[in-house]
């Protein structure tokens, strides 16, 4: 026979197997125990530890103005934007894809009739508009040397070598007051105008609340300024169809955006849209409030309804 039938367990006896066993479940407690003792003495510290401390939480209520930002002075003389600023917010939405039959940038066949008629020109035609070109590229905010610096951004990098617009001089800022006798005077007469009203004459009756305007007068006003955004900035493409824009009082070409509902027409003007219907730049490639934005929407659909 094999050794194997030879071997014999070492557990011969009902007590040696229930030693064995019991030995077995000792082993498992005592490392439960231990384990247990582990997890509850020693003091872990990990990533996120600290987040309720009262450094960690002084630290997120510090005010966002001593994280590096600093307060801006509005009487302080406006920071002019650099070329590649003005073309990256503004001229982009056209420039960059030849929208509308806009020269793009970089392909210096685009510009050669251009650049031909002159560096005066390029600067009248930008900042006044010319067909498909709004004024200042649909933003009246941005100064005219803004504008000229965008312009010689965008020849330049298509083959011109136009030099860059120099910055205005800095005027030397009025003096405070006048002469001595205006200095004092300016004092006395606010104080006339703050003192008490002379015994004997009747107290002005305090003015009264102002009237809320109607919700007529509110409609107006709507509509009046998002007529005036269209005139500046939306009339580039919507005036005759450019790019796929749906032009204005066009019913048959507003008809399935408007089935789309106001909120996708909203959100379609201010973030702008690319699709196989057309392109639509963000805002129009105007700087308007979204509110006025909205109300060039609405107008624009008034006028196809």
């Amino acid at each position: 026979m094999s050794d194997a039938h030879n071997e014999q367990s070492f557990i011969r006896t009902p007590k040696q197997l229930i030693a064995v066993v019991a030995g077995f479940f000792l082993v498992i407690v005592i490392g439960i125990i231990l384990l247990v003792s582990f997890v509850t003495t020693d003091k872990l510290e990990g990533a996120g530890t600290q987040s309720l401390g009262e450094e960690a939480v002084a630290a997120r209520l510090r005010p966002v103005a001593e994280e590096g930002f600093t307060l801006v002075d509005a009487n302080a003389p406006k920071v002019l934007q650099a070329g590649d600023a003005v073309y990256t917010a503004v001229c982009a939405a056209c420039h960059s894809a030849g929208v509308a039959g806009a020269p793009k940038v970089g392909a210096a066949g685009d510009w050669t009739a251009r650049l031909s008629q002159g560096y005066d020109t390029l600067v009248k035609h930008a900042i006044e508009g010319i067909r498909a070109m709004p004024a200042k590229g649909g933003n009246p905010d941005l100064d005219n040397l803004e504008v000229e610096r965008a312009v010689v951004y965008m020849a330049n990098q298509s083959g011109a070598k136009f030099k860059e617009p120099a910055a205005p001089a800095v005027q030397a800022a009025a003096p405070a007051a006048g002469t001595p006798a205006e200095a004092a005077a300016a004092p006395a007469a606010q104080n006339a105008a703050t003192a008490a009203p002379v015994a004997g004459t009747p107290a002005l009756a305090p003015a009264s609340a102002p009237t809320p305007a109607p919700a007529a007068a509110l409609a107006v006003a709507s509509a009046d300024t998002g007529k005036t955004l269209y005139n500046s900035a939306c009339v580039a493409c919507h005036g005759a169809g450019i790019a796929g824009a749906p032009k204005l009082a066009d019913k048959a070409a507003w008809a399935p955006r408007i089935q789309q509902g106001t909120a996708v027409l909203y959100d379609h003007a201010i973030k702008g849209f690319q699709g196989k219907a057309g392109v639509m730049p963000p805002k129009g490639g105007a700087s308007a409030p979204d509110a006025d934005v909205k109300a060039a929407v609405d107008f624009m659909v008034a006028s196809a309804r």
